[in-house]
């Protein structure tokens, strides 16, 4: 009986993450270039059972009763990396990647994902601006709602500073208020149509970064996401990749609102569903206890 208590109560945990996963995805529904959460739910091991003394005590002899499932939990919750809708701003601050990096053979599907014959998996590349934040730490957003501070810098909208292919920040002169970016990623003054020239006495360019695969990405909040310590700094996009940024753009979240909402009830429910089970067996171990105990 408890086993069945302990297999309702890892169900209602499983969907509760399942929920609490949904619920942030709704909730971010406006937020530009979000990329929405997937939860991977995941079986117990399976345990097969014998009756005592079913047999003479040997293992073949013993009499087998079948398998016992114990419940499932939610392992992961990894990120949908797939493209958001675009909407036009018109603002020069304001930028969007248009990315369909292809893989020689892959035939991605729409998560990104593609299985070799041999059952090798390969994830779809994917480019992202690259941002250094409050400790100059290289980090990885598609939300490019950037802005210019009094610094004269180019900024993220929770005050990350924004990469050139040097990985330096993008620093502005005083005089310089709005900008352009060219097809090749040259950053001009949008008044004087003059290149940024950097402290190398180079024109600026933004820095694409490829990820070639996005599922090592650690999220971070805000829209941000690292690698790993371990992992190297990824290169930037290759000039055959199919990658374009769009000024005056923002990318939306890949936020599914019809699906979101079928999967927050379908989560509730399967809640319920065990709550009333664990209640179940809450009212037969107190008849146990209070009733077959005083037999």
């Amino acid at each position: 009986m408890l086993r069945g208590l302990y297999t309702a109560t890892a169900g209602l945990i499983a969907n509760q993450r399942r929920h609490d996963t949904v619920s942030n995805n709704i909730a971010n529904i406006n937020t530009p270039g979000y990329k929405a959460k997937t939860t991977v739910t995941r079986s117990f091991p399976e345990m097969l059972i014998t009756m005592v003394g079913g047999g003479d005590g040997s293992n073949d002899q013993r009499l087998k009763i079948g398998r016992l499932h114990t419940g499932v939990f939610a392992e992961e919750a990894p990120s949908l990396f797939k493209s958001g809708s675009l909407i036009e701003t018109r603002n020069m601050s304001d930028f969007a990647i248009v990315s369909d990096i292809q893989v020689p053979g892959a035939r991605f599907d729409e998560s990104g994902k593609y299985v070799t014959p041999e059952g090798e998996s390969v994830f779809q590349p994917q480019a992202m601006f690259a941002v250094n934040n409050e400790n100059d730490e290289e980090r990885y957003t598609r939300n490019g709602n950037f802005i210019i501070n009094a610094a004269g810098e180019l900024v993220t909208s929770d005050g990350h500073r924004v990469l050139d292919a040097q990985r330096n920040p993008i620093q502005l002169d005083p005089g310089i208020s709005e900008i352009r970016v060219g097809e090749g990623g040259t950053v001009y003054d949008a008044l004087t149509n003059e290149a940024v020239v950097g402290p190398n006495g180079q024109p600026v360019n933004l820095f694409i970064a490829r990820i070639e695969n996005p599922n090592q990405l650690i999220r971070e909040g805000n829209g941000n996401f690292r690698l790993n310590e371990g992992n190297d700094l990824p290169p930037a996009i290759n000039p055959e990749d199919n990658v374009q940024v769009l000024q005056g753009f923002l990318e939306q979240s890949n936020v599914d609102a019809a699906q979101s909402m079928v999967e927050l009830m379908a989560a509730q429910r399967a809640y319920e569903t065990n709550q009333r089970m664990v209640q179940f067996y809450d009212r037969s171990l107190e008849k146990a206890v209070n009733e077959v105990g005083r037999v």
